[in-house]
């Protein structure tokens, strides 16, 4: 969750109701039994109980077999993961419209972007593009799963599902909606208006597109969308609702009032004489975060499934959670326990112990309070740091909002294979409490046995899921 510069939205949050100090979490619709659940050592647990075991059965096992994204770096994912390793920034000025009156007027602008052999002539001229980068990362992630063109014909389309959420959905053609329906009147909107601007479009022209006939639909829980969705994902796979879901985030806020709004929240960086040092995670001088955009998209299929069409399986969905710090609108909770207690419960799901954690890719926003309460909480479940490595995609992308936690789910799956993390770049002067190895400005080796991507919300929801190497 991205705390705001100013308390100047900052609402009396109601009375917390008084449970017991012992009260058992509530179980959201689509978590799996009670049977599944584990229990393992947490920092915050005084007794030793049985040790956590991740699950076994084929037909619940949920693997990763394709990537695809639109990025400020391009759509290949070799690329984009190339680009990060080196450090380099994606944050410049930004030119798709007059941004010189507005206070920041940088972001990580995409520019560039071609939709050919994905999207044909006419719909690339109507659709919002928010609904273009879902269409690409997703046909790009089914390619790189080895189901591109007629071959996705080999799979049961009925239970192949599609779940790519938005923050903000087609920000352009509602704008746009809204400046002709003042302008011109009501006659001059566009009948693509509605159906354009919603967020579950993204999802249903995917699908509609590939015939795919599985669960399909959009989450929109601001910046932990993409997160929300690979659980939910993840879920129904284990449920036995879909052999194949393909999921993550899609957002194309970079526009006069996407800006203007963030601008009026105090969100924003306002480095404007040096973009490409303003998304600086964890750095004392930090004054907020940076717009980015795009699309990151994975292709998650039971191990079954997988195994028995031959995929490239490149990691295994260990496990997630979601909850929510029921605190403020925007700013995170003081003490953590929304993080820490999210992050527990994605380890209980995952088997997995907080020892076999060493690489966290965290949601590190730049921004003064919710970077710190972010590795505050971290603290409460990992009693030691000195083994995990923490690093931010952020500070070079920025942060693409309903797409973030798609993009870094990439950076770890890539991370992953290759044996190298991508630096946090911008760190010159480090906060004191972040005791972390925060991979500053040169990437490093280092062998990922389990990793943890965070994703946190406006509206106080927090995300997370567990990723590891695929081991038979």
């Amino acid at each position: 969750m991205q705390a705001l510069q100013s308390s100047s939205l900052r609402a009396s949050p109601p009375n917390p109701l008084r449970l017991p100090s012992n009260r058992q979490s509530h179980q959201i619709t689509n978590a799996r039994p009670i049977r599944r659940q584990r229990s393992f050592i947490s920092a915050s647990s005084s007794a030793t109980v049985s040790a956590p075991k991740r699950e076994t059965d084929p037909k619940k096992r949920v693997v990763i077999t394709g990537m695809g994204l639109v990025s400020v770096f391009g759509n290949d994912v070799d690329a984009y993961y190339e680009k990060l390793l080196s450090g380099e920034s994606g944050i410049s000025l930004i030119d798709r419209f007059d941004a010189s009156k507005f206070p920041t007027r940088f972001g990580g602008q995409i520019r560039g972007f071609s939709s050919e052999g994905y999207i044909d002539g006419k719909n690339e001229r109507r659709l919002d593009d928010c609904l273009k980068y879902c269409i690409v990362a997703g046909k790009k992630a089914l390619e790189s799963a080895n189901l591109g063109g007629d071959k996705l014909n080999s799979i049961d389309k009925r239970k192949a599902g599609v779940l790519v959420g938005t923050g903000m959905g087609g920000l352009t053609v509602f704008s746009e909606g809204v400046q002709n329906l003042i302008e011109k009147g009501h006659r001059r909107i566009s009948p693509f208006f509605i159906p354009y601007a919603i967020t579950n479009m993204g999802s249903a022209l995917l699908a509609i597109d590939l015939g795919l006939m599985g669960p399909n639909y959009s989450i929109s829980t601001a910046c932990a969308t993409s997160n929300y969705c690979f659980y939910a994902a993840a879920n129904h796979i284990r449920r036995g609702e879909a052999d194949m879901m393909i999921a993550g985030g899609t957002e194309a806020a970079i526009i006069p009032i996407g800006l203007g709004g963030f601008v009026a929240c105090r969100a924003l960086s306002q480095r404007n004489d040096d973009p490409q040092t303003a998304s600086r995670p964890w750095d004392k001088a930090r004054d907020g975060f940076v717009m980015g955009e795009g699309a990151g998209v994975l292709v998650m299929e039971s191990l079954e499934h997988a195994m028995k069409r031959g995929a490239p399986i490149v990691a295994e969905y260990l496990g997630g959670a979601v909850n929510c710090d029921a605190h403020h609108m925007t700013d995170p909770r003081a003490d953590g326990l929304g993080v820490s207690s999210c992050i527990e419960r994605c380890l209980e799901d995952a088997g997995v112990s907080p020892e076999e954690v060493n690489y966290i890719n965290a949601h590190a926003t730049s921004t003064l309070a919710g970077d710190l309460a972010e590795i505050n909480a971290i603290k409460k479940v990992f009693k030691s740091t000195s083994g995990i490595k923490i690093n931010a995609t952020k500070s070079m992308i920025g942060h693409c909002l309903g797409a973030a936690g798609g993009l870094e789910a990439i950076a770890v799956v890539k991370a992953i294979n290759t044996g190298w993390l991508h630096p946090s770049i911008n760190q010159f002067n480090p906060e004191q409490a972040v005791d972390f190895d925060t991979v500053p400005n040169q990437k490093k080796q280092h062998e990922v046995d389990v990793a943890i991507s965070n994703s946190f919300g406006f509206g106080g929801h927090n995300s997370v899921v567990a990723f590891s190497a695929f081991k038979p």
